[in-house]
């Protein structure tokens, strides 16, 4: 058997080999489950992480007057790549939508205090999800 720690890449062929097989006694079942639950962290992950680059971008956009001129069409460019690559996710995974708002609520407080760093920004960001995520 192929061990799990030893050779991740060969572990996962020999493991859909087994499941397709149907030789589910000889399934690393401990590792098997702890991948699939990896699995759904990493989709939170991934739209946790591109919605605090997309706010990154409209804040910048919206505050940053100085690079705006310089920097501006980049922005938005990469704000129509982030909710795009936002939407297909949620439509891959519409459960993920359920957790959505507690998603957006702290990436507003990352990126808010990321862009902070740059340039200045008004205490109160009125940000609203549906608005960020629409074109």
């Amino acid at each position: 058997m192929i061990n799990y720690n030893q050779d991740y890449a060969a572990w996962l062929e020999m493991t859909a080999i087994l499941l397709k097989q149907k030789m589910f006694a000889s399934i690393d079942w401990d590792n098997l489950i702890e991948e699939i639950e990896d699995l759904g962290k990493s989709q939170k992950r991934a739209v946790e992480s591109l919605l605090v680059r997309l706010l990154e971008h409209l804040l910048k956009l919206q505050y940053w007057q100085e690079e705006k001129d310089r920097c501006g069409n980049h922005w938005k460019s990469e704000i129509v790549n982030f909710r795009y690559q936002i939407l297909k996710r949620l439509k891959e995974s519409p459960s993920l939508k359920k957790h959505l708002e507690g998603y957006f609520e702290e990436a507003k407080i990352v990126a808010s205090q990321s862009v902070s760093q740059l340039t200045d920004l008004p205490d109160n960001i009125d940000l609203k999800l549906e608005d960020v995520l629409k074109e």
